[in-house]
């Protein structure tokens, strides 16, 4: 049974200045022991304007504030290509626990270990889960992942004495893909995809040439699809001294199911903050740890954790490194929940990716009849479908994504990938119970159902939102930053 109409209390909050009273206060401060100084006339003055609030004012106040929020721990968050899944308390539990919080970035080796052991041993993880050879852990972020996997394409070509300029970018890569090569000097040349969402290889090897440094693939694409001709478009790219990055944003499709050293990748960046659950979202933290073949590793960033008989030390000895991307050592509280969640899973991490797929093609099949699909083959951890089926009706992408706010639902990503006009993009991710998804996909039909017979519900809504349609021009040109 589908509930759209509101439950419990949903409660205006105004400004704590607002809120005030002259003469309230929050805290008991102990009487001075000394006598009080006489103030320079010439120093006092009436002081900032800070509301005055008893305790019960300010607790109330941000408890409220906190009931607007929604996130993965509120309910099903299906953005596409972000996977945001449900983030286990026990990563949450280790990252907290003493020895780490309390470990300055700054100590000497000898007084790290249990610090600098953990970051090897997750570099030592990663590269069982990805085949590849090396890990540097320092990148902040999937971005800074990618640009750091430019700086090694342009030290590895600049070792073999040739500054190559270009780099092949499909149209179904990641949107930051792009910036990050122009970020290095390259330039990024586009690439269409095929009529069935996936790169094919003569098109690669009609662009592919001796001024261009390699490709930067995204592989489960934008569009949810393994790029199956992967294997023979890195030879392709090898044979004319290029190089492959992959954007490993999407390996919570294929954790476990596939060798990237053996479809031919030479670097690829990882998500921590998405396919090993630490939280992200709001700005972050994030970790985007990137991973290379041997021939590689002399260029990763410095320093290095590497492990010397029984102790485990930083060396920045590498001359031929890009240098160093992070104040420290990464975002080390990501690192720490990552790691967690790579031992508590161990070989289940192949199940994550199974139930990922599953979840995926389930609301596919369940919706495809309702929705517009615009490769209707067999995907990975997303699907994408499209408002095609409403144009008549004057209902678009938007429409739908806001009335899914009235049964509870954050919306999924939306008009991306750019490739598919109108794109409603779905990543269930492995988290969410049949049960759930279930309830998912009947408001997604219920939705197709009022676009049809009512297109007005879906024009107006959220409805039952705390905040209802905004404009959303209006808001771009003259955002309203107060209340």
């Amino acid at each position: 049974m589908i509930n759209d109409k509101l439950t419990g209390l949903v409660l205006d909050e105004p400004l704590l200045w607002e809120k005030g009273s002259r003469g309230r206060i929050g805290i008991s401060i102990p009487e001075a022991e000394v006598e009080k100084a006489k103030p320079d006339k010439d120093l006092v003055w009436e002081g900032p304007d800070f509301p005055e609030l008893s305790e019960v004012d300010v607790v109330r106040h941000f408890t409220r504030l906190s009931t607007w929020n929604f996130g993965v721990d509120t309910g099903m968050y299906p953005l596409g290509s972000c996977t945001m899944k449900y983030n286990p308390k026990l990563n949450e539990k280790t990252a907290s626990m003493e020895g780490f919080i309390s470990s300055h970035p700054l100590l000497p080796d000898n007084l790290c270990q249990g610090t600098l052991k953990l970051m090897y041993e997750l570099q030592e993880l990663l590269c069982e889960i990805t085949g590849l050879d090396a890990f540097t852990l320092q990148p902040a972020a999937g971005a800074q992942g990618e640009l750091c996997g430019m700086l090694v394409f342009n030290a590895f070509h600049k070792k073999n004495g040739k500054r190559r300029k270009k780099i092949i970018i499909p149209d179904t890569a990641h949107g930051t893909n792009p910036a990050s090569c122009a970020l290095c000097g390259f330039e990024p040349v586009g690439l269409n995809s095929g009529a069935d969402g996936i790169l094919h290889p003569d098109a690669v090897r009609e662009i592919m040439d001796e001024d261009t440094a390699g490709i930067m693939i995204t592989n489960p694409n934008t569009l949810g699809l393994f790029e199956e001709n992967i294997k023979e478009i890195a030879e392709i790219v090898h044979e004319k001294g290029g190089l492959v990055y992959c954007d490993g944003a999407n390996m919570n499709a294929i954790m476990g199911a596939v060798s990237m050293r053996e479809i031919g990748v030479d670097v690829i960046h990882l998500n921590l903050h998405k396919t090993f659950s630490t939280p992200h979202g709001g700005g972050g933290p994030g970790a985007g740890p990137v991973g290379v073949i041997k021939e590689l590793e002399e260029f990763l960033p410095v320093p290095r954790v590497e492990k010397n008989g029984d102790k485990f030390i930083l060396n920045s000895d590498f001359p031929l490194s890009i240098g160093k991307l992070h104040a420290f050592h990464g975002n080390y509280g990501v690192l720490i929940k990552a790691y967690t969640y790579i031992l508590s899973m161990g070989k289940d991490l192949f199940d994550v990716s199974t139930k990922a797929v599953l979840n995926a093609n389930y609301i596919k099949e369940n919706l495809k009849d309702v929705f517009h699909l615009p490769y209707d083959r067999p995907c990975m951890h997303e699907c994408v479908f499209t408002d095609e089926n409403f144009e008549e009706y004057k209902v678009s992408t938007l429409d739908i994504a806001k009335r899914l706010l009235d049964f509870g639902f954050h919306p999924p990503t939306i008009y991306f990938p750019l490739v598919v006009h109108g794109a409603i993009m779905i990543e269930p991710t492995e988290s969410e119970s049949k049960e759930e998804i279930d309830r998912f996909i009947e408001v997604m039909k219920q939705i197709a159902r009022e676009a049809k017979e009512n297109p007005d519900i879906l024009h107006n809504a959220p409805a039952n939102a705390k905040v209802k349609r905004l404009d959303e021009t209006l808001a771009a040109r003259k955002p309203k930053l107060k209340g």
